[in-house]
């Protein structure tokens, strides 16, 4: 492979992440990697190595060990996963916003309140005075 597939978006990924979406073991991995059906490069996170690899490759490298149609069982449920994932995220984030909504509508009647008094007073202010 040329080195235009390393920079390509989505064209990589880590062997942990590989191992998660295409359901491999580290050991299947490695042996890919040893055997040279895998292309991999050494990087490094926060001084922990690991290695990126190309998800094309590793695609291959699963339908050879699980067949195409186990490849696609674990895409399916690797990608149920993620949705599962994201809907979990935006619930919390709908709960934390209607929080601040609940509090901001309890200020917003403190305001009102205040002012409908202030009027009140102004308005019998204004009857005292006739």
């Amino acid at each position: 492979m040329s080195d235009s597939e390393w920079v390509q978006k989505n064209a990589t990924l880590s062997h942990k992440n590989a191992m998660k979406e295409f359901g491999l073991s580290e050991n299947q991995i490695f042996q890919g990697m040893k055997s040279g059906k895998l292309q991999y490069r050494e990087n490094y996170a926060h001084g922990n190595p690991y290695f990126r690899v190309l998800r094309s490759e590793v695609k291959k490298l699963a339908i050879e060990i699980n067949g195409t149609i186990g490849v696609e069982k674990q895409e399916a449920q690797h990608r149920l996963n993620e949705i599962n994932r994201q809907i979990n995220s935006f619930k919390r984030k709908l709960k934390s916003l209607e929080k601040e909504k609940n509090r901001l509508i309890e200020i917003h009647k403190l305001w009102v309140d205040i002012f409908s008094r202030l009027s009140q007073l102004s308005n019998e202010t204004v009857i005292r005075d006739v």
